[in-house]
């Protein structure tokens, strides 16, 4: 008997999934070279961070 997992994306997975193919897209089309490229994409895997440091920040938390 086998048995089928069904995987499901769940929202916060698919949130950040699709924020971090728009922010490395972003990133790289406004990139002057290769290099500032690959900071983009390093950007986009950890834009969670800066959005919620800059959203503590003004909260005044």
């Amino acid at each position: 008997m086998s048995e089928e997992k069904k995987y499901k994306c769940s929202r916060p997975s698919c949130f950040y999934g699709l924020g971090f193919f728009g922010s490395a897209a972003y990133n790289i089309s406004t990139a002057a070279g290769f290099w500032m490229g690959a900071l983009g994409v390093l950007k986009a895997i950890v834009w969670p961070a800066f959005l919620v440091f800059e959203a503590f920040s003004k909260l005044g938390a």
